[in-house]
């Protein structure tokens, strides 16, 4: 996949298992063209093998919001590079998403609290 891929995106849970999931010798598989996006979770990838590939432009570049660190220190390498989109862990967020799961998690406690049916499970 990762020889293939325009861009591999990240999503599994940090876990003993999926720590350094993403390491060197994946990254080495890319292409020169390929993007890594990681919004999973920091230490699911290699931080500095990730950093050397896009100093060495051997991959066209990456997008984090989320880091081993974080906050992501001021002084990280990682600022410095031009071919890395760099966000706080909040690509997520959106005026009514925040609405409705808010929403769903007063209808929640509410029902608990009057000891009613629950209306929905919130994952």
């Amino acid at each position: 996949m990762f020889a293939k891929a325009d861009i591999v995106t990240i999503h599994v849970v940090l876990s003993e298992r999926s720590r350094g999931l993403v390491g060197r010798a994946d990254l080495a598989r890319m292409k020169p063209t390929a993007f890594l996006v990681n919004t999973a979770r920091g230490p699911i990838v290699d931080e500095q093998a990730l950093l050397e590939a896009l100093q060495q432009r051997r991959i066209a570049g990456a997008g984090l919001d989320v880091f081993s660190v974080e906050p992501l220190p001021v002084d990280h390498p990682f600022r410095k590079l031009d071919n890395l989109v760099l966000t706080p862990h909040l690509g997520y967020a959106t005026a009514d998403g925040l609405r409705i799961h808010y929403g769903q998690m007063v209808e929640t406690i509410d029902a608990f609290i009057r000891g009613g049916e629950l209306p929905r499970r919130l994952a």
